[in-house]
């Protein structure tokens, strides 16, 4: 197996769940070896969200390797396994996630791998979503870009006219895969002709 082919994708527990799954369902039709964190508030919003429980994620998604968000001796804790990845995303990410990437506490493996991902130089974006956002939240974006992350917030455009929300989904997830440099054909670009 082609490490460089694998990332580590988690959701966490902001409103926004929708990005994480699309962008699971994405990366495996591209050929991507995904593995998957979801906290336990991940879980509450994706129910609350989507109505999937935790046995339709693993229906849904058979072919991930499924990490526990406690398992801190988990391989990809290690930066010796993690230099391997493409990339590590948390979509969505959450400002307490986000605090606690950016202040360095692993209370989870999300925070852990973040924390690592920073160290190694492995790319990490974090797709933030909250509205509005206080001071602390820049103050926690800042740092963690400064660190070497990527922040996105979950914007989706609307120059390639958008029609259904699955197209304004597809447009960020489409941005998250531009962040890791991964072709796809997610949304139609600015000023690209249409087929």
């Amino acid at each position: 197996m082609n490490m460089q082919e694998r990332l580590v994708v988690s959701i966490t527990g902001a409103s926004g769940s929708i990005y994480g799954i699309r962008l699971t369902e994405v990366l495996l039709q591209l050929g991507f070896d995904v593995d998957l964190i979801i906290s336990s508030s991940g879980l509450l919003v994706i129910k609350e969200e989507l109505g999937l429980t935790w046995e339709d994620l693993r229906k849904k998604f058979p072919q991930v390797r499924w990490v526990k968000e406690k398992d801190l001796t988990d391989p990809v804790a290690s930066g010796s396994r993690l230099i391997h990845y493409r990339g590590v995303i948390i979509a969505p990410c959450s400002m307490s996630t986000l605090a606690c990437i950016s202040a360095g506490i692993n209370n989870n493996l999300i925070h852990r791998v973040c924390e690592v991902a920073l160290k190694e130089r492995v790319p990490l974006v974090l797709l933030v979503r909250e509205m509005p956002y206080s001071l602390i939240h820049l103050e926690n974006m800042l740092r963690v870009v400064k660190a070497g992350a990527v922040v996105m917030p979950a914007s989706p455009g609307f120059y390639h006219k958008p029609k259904s929300i699955e197209d304004m989904v597809d447009f960020v997830v489409g941005k998250i895969l531009d962040a890791l440099r991964i072709e796809h054909h997610l949304f139609r670009r600015w000023r690209e002709p249409q087929e």
